[in-house]
């Protein structure tokens, strides 16, 4: 399954006991439709709690804002709290992510450096240019 959605707060790590690291964020799925019976439109915002276990490098990107395509399996919990209320919440355990941009600056001092190469490279001059 494939979902797209804005992270709702910076990607945390957490560890554990059997020392595997863990990415844990949160993305908000916005969605609106029209009301065949009124006609009017109504926003619908879907919040999903994600975890990240291949690399817990992309943290750093994962920042406030930022567009995410994720794709994995989804899930639900439920619970009843301490008010005897029923609770529930979806889960995406993600094997994919891809970064569409947006949200706050990576810090560069826990960035690794992307390394960008030229697409293409002329290594001639040519004095037949039109300008």
């Amino acid at each position: 399954m494939e979902i797209i959605g804005r992270i709702t707060a910076d990607a945390t790590v957490s560890e554990t006991k059997a020392g595997k690291k863990v990415v844990n964020f949160s993305i908000a799925i916005n969605d609106t439709y029209k009301s065949k019976s009124s006609g009017e439109v109504t926003k619908v915002v879907t919040y999903v709690n994600c975890t990240y276990w291949l690399n817990a490098g992309i943290a750093p990107y994962l920042t406030k804002g930022s567009l995410v395509e994720c794709a994995g399996r989804i899930g639900a919990n439920a619970w009843t709290n301490k008010e005897g209320e029923v609770k529930a919440s979806l889960t995406f355990n993600t094997n994919k992510i891809k970064l569409h941009g947006g949200g706050n600056k990576v810090n560069a001092e826990n960035a690794t450096p992307v390394i960008t190469t030229p697409v293409a490279v002329m290594t001639e001059a040519t004095d037949d240019l039109p300008f």
